[in-house]
């Protein structure tokens, strides 16, 4: 791995106890705390982690900032806020770590192309003075649809799980071309992350590094790359407030993702490295 290789997109999971869940979850996972994400990290010989806030906390970050102090300057936080924030409380986070805000676009404006640029609008107004960033997660339908949107914003915007492209999607698909265009203008990152997310049957690897290239020739300097540990899930005919066990995703598969993925040494840098060091602030 690069000097300062870094995962963009982990999740730490704290005690119960300490840390409570949201009652209106959709799943529950266990314990995945820092030290175990620091054993992720070694397996791996990567240096940084940036932790995004799990849906389960809602818009309680304690446990992220409390896992980015853990973390001693190796860790980056993507926070999920109420829209009333203040501004003190952002420079707060700010100085704890945080550099970007996770928006889901569907939940967020529920698929209404208005909504989701009034709420985008928004954000990019109180994020650019701190240099932060817009996370997506959403559906390719709905970060289609806000594309316009997303480029106009003040502040970078990154998508998430291969911007939900399904394998085997056509790249002439008008959806593709989108995203291809946010990258290629400098307006989005996205990251190279969660396979399984747009493979679920997990026998489309061909097609998933053929969505990576594409990504990859749209703009290198806006690609990063992540796990998405601890790969969470929930179990089939778990009910939301019952235990669901992680997905199996071994540090070796990860590393042959990467191989796949970034089969060059200077790709792997500017990917790994050169990249998270300039969105994240490293």
């Amino acid at each position: 791995m690069p000097a300062g290789a870094c995962d963009c997109h982990v999740h730490v999971v704290g005690d119960p106890r300490r840390y409570p869940m949201a009652a209106d979850r959709h799943y529950t996972p266990g314990p995945a705390g820092p030290a175990d994400l620091l054993r992720h990290l070694d397996g791996l010989g990567l240096a940084r982690a940036v932790m995004v806030q799990p849906s389960i906390y809602g818009t309680d970050n304690r446990c992220l900032l409390d896992s980015l102090e853990a973390l001693q300057g190796a860790g980056r936080g993507v926070a999920v806020l109420d829209p009333d924030v203040t501004p003190a409380a952002l420079a707060d986070l700010h100085a704890c770590g945080v550099r970007g805000v996770r928006i889901n676009l569907e939940s967020a404006g529920r698929s209404d192309p208005h909504s989701i640029r009034a709420a985008l609008a928004a954000w990019g107004r109180r994020l650019a003075p701190l240099g932060w960033h817009v996370q997506v997660y959403a559906s390719l339908d709905a970060i289609a649809a806000a594309a316009p949107a997303l480029g106009a914003l003040p502040v970078p915007v990154v998508l998430d799980h291969f911007a939900m492209i399904p394998a085997g999607t056509a790249l002439a698909d008008p959806r593709v071309q989108a995203v291809r265009g946010l990258l290629a203008s400098g307006a989005a990152y996205v990251k190279l992350s969660a396979p399984y997310r747009v493979d679920p049957s997990g026998q489309q690897a061909g097609a998933v590094a053929a969505l990576a290239a594409a990504l990859l020739d749209s703009n290198p300097d806006r690609v990063l790359w992540a796990s998405d540990w601890p790969h969470t899930n929930r179990e089939p005919g778990k009910a939301a407030s019952e235990v669901s066990a992680y997905r199996r995703v071994s540090g070796h598969q990860l590393a042959a993702g990467i191989a796949a993925w970034l089969p060059e040494a200077g790709l792997r840098a500017r990917v790994l490295a050169d990249n998270p060091a300039r969105l994240y602030g490293f």
